[in-house]
């Protein structure tokens, strides 16, 4: 297959909740296309796309991985997402870049939390999917609930293109409802699925599902629907070209269903990717309208360091393109570098590349100073994309080595690995002087420690997990401030007057200048600005950043020989401190959304012990006979949490936690 034609290509995402199955999937679909020639399983620790030591240690999926696969004279680009909620910015940034998406779901748990973020992350997107209920092999599965689950859970419109095949607590087969056949798996390997006719019993049910899909389609096209209508029979590849487009506009959801570990339901899906998950270049209108189709235009999504391979930027190309000795200019700092080599990922493994199309997504070598969410393009005619939005980490922990020797060692790994993943934010305490990381939760931050003991080949300290507390101002101030320093040498001048407002939650800090008539020079503007940052870093009630505000410069006045940019620095600093004080500084705290499954008799005393944490019970529902709670609660209060849980069931809840926003301390 030649690169040039990117309508055979294909970028999805592998996604779903934790222990739905995901992982297994992946490596089916890397068996079934012959990438590997014997498909690993996540309990043994052997998968393909799980390389990672720290992944294969948990028997999670920590980082995106992405691998290249061929079917039906078509190229897949996969990757394979976490479903950890504290990985889930993995999630994030892989949907910005991808076309499409295969979200899985456990046939007997059904829509879980995770799943309903990662649906709502894909609809910020605009990612078209598909669904595919896996698990159907086990006591409890139910494929007609999940769909339940999912128009309800999810406002999405489902479209079963199968129904599974199950006797007893065996999954025979799936039932293909626009050929009207049974796809039957008959040994253990699933390489070689027969084909059969549907039974009379079954041939009403495969009616009235094919109507129910017809009747979706047609709607797309008033010709069809009035075709549909006059008793004319809609043909096989009209309504596949129906589903195709439907489901690229997000009209619909197209399911399928299987057992991944059985080997079941894998060719089909990979068909369903072919025919109805966009090519790159159906998406190109969506992905940027200012890319235009002859420039050189691409957004780097992660940094990878895979050990002896070394730092890669991985991106996607949106348009023109890239070979190896190529200038690209970088539109935050607007530098250029030269990218020295290129690959496409295997995993664990890389290929190496004579040049890259729109559509790609590769991986670079020798750029040195790029971030996630970084736009790329050729020198003079680079045009920023959408950035990738960066979660606000919530959990912080000190970090440290007993050993003296590491601790230079420690501070340089730690940056490495802060740059690979941007949720990860690294300070040092001003007054202890200790090292501390915060992170999207314990699970990050204990695997953060692991990663690091083995890059380092010493046991790391961590002090107990700290909530990652941020301030706000409550009202609008402002201030006149002059700062004027004299002494033996050159004098320091600074006169400003500034104005502190309020901003909703999530705004971060915005600064504004109104100067006008030159009463500030435009070279001194920047420096009140850095002034104003370093102070809100520091915070005023518990020397937390103070964030969710708008500065606003509104005039000021020069000395002709002893101002300068550290003059205004300085008076910018001065002049927030000042108004921290009369804007109403509180103190936010990360609150959480907290999602518990237990036995229904045991809901009493869940619902108690959230409250005894300060938490909010938001609502309740059944599922498959066990209890749902939603709540919300104050992660300082949740530390713990899950023995706390098991004690309180016998062992028998789970429950999953994920980031609701900042509010403040009551």
């Amino acid at each position: 297959m030649k690169l040039e034609q990117t309508s055979r290509r294909r970028n999805l995402g592998i996604i779903a909740h934790v222990d739905a199955g995901k992982t297994t999937v992946t490596e089916r679909i890397l068996f079934f296309t012959g990438r590997i020639h014997r498909a690993g399983e996540v309990h043994t620790g052997d998968t393909a796309m799980d390389f990672d030591p720290e992944e294969r240690q948990h028997g999670i999926t920590i980082q995106s991985a992405a691998t290249t696969v061929a079917w039906r004279d078509h190229a897949l680009t996969i990757i394979d997402t976490p479903g950890h909620i504290d990985f889930n910015l993995e999630v994030r940034r892989a949907l910005r870049v991808l076309d499409g998406a295969v979200m899985v779901f456990d046939g007997v748990a059904g829509v879980e939390p995770q799943s309903e973020t990662n649906w709502r992350l894909a609809d910020e997107y605009r990612v078209p999917r598909i669904a595919f209920i896996n698990k159907l092999d086990r006591r409890g599965a139910d494929f007609d609930r999940v769909c339940r689950e999912m128009e309800s859970r999810l406002q999405a419109r489902v479209m079963p293109l199968q129904l599974p095949l199950v006797s007893g607590e065996s999954l025979e087969g799936v039932i293909d409802v626009l050929r009207g056949v049974v796809i039957r798996w008959t040994d253990e390997s699933g390489l070689n699925p027969v084909e059969e006719p549907v039974s009379a019993e079954l041939q009403s049910a495969v009616a009235m599902a094919r109507q129910k899909i017809v009747e979706l389609a047609v709607e797309l096209e008033e010709s069809s629907v009035d075709r549909y209508l006059a008793g004319e029979r809609i043909g096989l590849e009209e309504l596949r070209a129906l589903i195709r487009r439907g489901t690229m506009a997000g009209t619909f959801v197209p399911v399928l269903c299987g057992s991944a570990l059985k080997n079941r339901g894998i060719q089909p899906l990979l068909d369903a990717v072919v025919d109805y998950l966009p090519a790159p270049e159906d998406r190109a209108a969506l992905a940027d309208e200012k890319a235009g189709p002859a420039s050189l235009s691409a957004l780097v999504f992660k940094i990878a360091d895979n050990g002896s391979f070394g730092s890669r930027t991985i991106v996607r190309l949106y348009s023109g393109g890239l070979k190896p000795g190529q200038l690209l200019e970088n539109s935050r700092t607007g530098r250029t570098e030269r990218v020295s080599r290129l690959f496409r990922q295997q995993a664990g493994r890389e290929e190496e590349m004579e040049s890259a199309v729109a559509g790609d997504i590769v991986a670079l070598a020798g750029l040195k100073d790029t971030r996630t969410g970084d736009t790329l393009g050729l020198p003079g005619k680079v045009t920023e994309l959408e950035r990738i939005h960066i979660p606000e980490p919530v959990t912080t922990q000190v970090i440290e080595s007993d050993n003296r020797e590491h601790k230079e060692r420690l501070s340089a790994a730690l940056a490495k690995l802060v740059r690979a993943d941007p949720a990860l934010r690294l300070a040092v305490n001003a007054t202890t002087g200790q090292l501390e990381i915060s992170g999207m939760g314990e699970l990050h931050l204990s695997v953060l420690r692991e990663k690091l003991e083995r890059q380092l080949g010493t046991p790391l300290r961590m002090g107990r997990p700290q909530v990652a507390y941020k301030e706000t101002i409550t009202r609008a101030a402002e201030t006149a401030w002059r700062h004027r320093k004299q002494g033996g040498g050159p004098g320091q001048f600074a006169d400003l007057t500034l104005r502190i407002e309020p901003l909703e939650r999530g705004a971060g800090i915005v600064f504004e200048s109104r100067i006008s008539g030159g009463a500030i020079p435009s070279e001194f503007i920047p420096a009140v600005e850095q002034g104003i940052r370093a102070r809100a870093a520091a915070g005023l009630v518990r020397g937390a950043p103070v964030t969710d505000f708008r500065t606003v410069l509104l005039d000021g006045k020069t000395h002709p020989n002893d101002s300068s940019a550290l003059a205004f620095q300085i008076a910018g600093r001065d002049a927030m401190d000042a108004l921290l004080c009369e804007a109403g500084a509180v103190l936010l705290q990360p609150v959480m959304r907290v999602t518990v499954t237990a036995p229904e008799e045991t809901t009493g005393a869940i619902m108690g012990d959230l409250t005894r944490r300060r938490g909010l019970v938001t609502g309740q529902s059944a599922l498959s006979g066990a209890a749902v709670i939603q709540a919300r609660a104050p992660l300082a209060g949740m530390f713990g949490y899950i023995g706390d849980l098991r004690s309180l069931t016998s062992g028998r809840a789970g429950f999953t936690m994920e980031f609701h926003g900042y509010e403040p301390v009551v």
